[in-house]
């Protein structure tokens, strides 16, 4: 009971109650029943810098190649960010005395989602990008180093004239949604997806609202709209 009144508590009744049946589930069978809740925002890029200019300067922020030995310090399988590249997906990592503190993921175009099966293509195409994925060692968690990343993605995005940057968060995950609401994010749908072995269930309040899966490659495919919305209050 304690579990559940701190989760209620964190992320509202519904995501609470849903947050511990995931939870559940997975304690049950890991490899065969999972639930993923997830809100699809929108945010614009910001048009300058957050931190002064000297702030969080032995914070270095640099593009990855696929090549790069820092790889083998991501906290992430390598499966995984090998798919990523493949799909053209930028990564941004922030060192500190040489050593990988936090990472940030973007793409310019559609993006495979690596959690669950289904497909996001933010829109307009020519300035708008997703972004994902953004990691920081525990330690770092309460400093610049969040911003110091931010600050690197936007002047990334900026560059290459675009004005909007869509994402998924998870609705188990309070600290990144209030973390996305103080950067001007506004919600603009969300979906569940329901796992039992190879049998995936998506309901959505954006199309396609219902969706059936029985393959690997068969997946809904999310049309997002970075204007969507985008002018109503944050709904985190």
């Amino acid at each position: 009971m304690r579990r559940l009144k701190n989760a209620i508590d964190e992320l509202g009744c519904l995501n609470g109650c849903a947050y511990l049946l995931a939870r559940l589930l997975s304690v049950i069978s890991a490899d065969r029943l999972a639930l993923h809740k997830y809100y699809f925002v929108t945010q614009p890029v910001a048009q300058k810098r957050w931190l002064a200019a000297r702030r969080g300067a032995s914070i270095v922020v640099k593009k990855i190649s696929p090549s790069d030995p820092i790889i083998k310090a991501f906290p992430r399988p390598e499966a995984v960010i090998a798919s990523r590249f493949e799909q053209g997906a930028i990564c941004l990592a922030a060192l500190k005395a040489d050593e990988f503190i936090g990472f940030l993921w973007l793409t310019l175009g559609a993006y495979q989602e690596d959690e669950v099966r289904c497909r996001y293509f933010p829109l307009p195409k020519d300035s708008t990008a997703w972004d994902f994925d953004v990691y920081l060692h525990p330690e770092h968690r309460t400093g610049i180093a969040f911003m110091r990343l931010w600050d690197e993605a936007n002047s990334f995005l900026r560059d290459r004239q675009v004005h909007w940057s869509l994402s998924r968060i998870s609705a188990f995950n309070g600290n990144s949604m209030h973390s996305h609401a103080r950067m001007g994010a506004r919600r603009i749908g969300s979906a569940v997806f329901f796992s039992i072995g190879t049998l995936q269930l998506s309901f959505a309040t954006v199309s396609p609202y219902v969706f059936v899966s029985t393959r690997r490659d068969c997946f809904p495919i999310f049309a997002l709209a970075a204007q969507r919305n985008a002018s109503s209050e944050p709904e985190f």
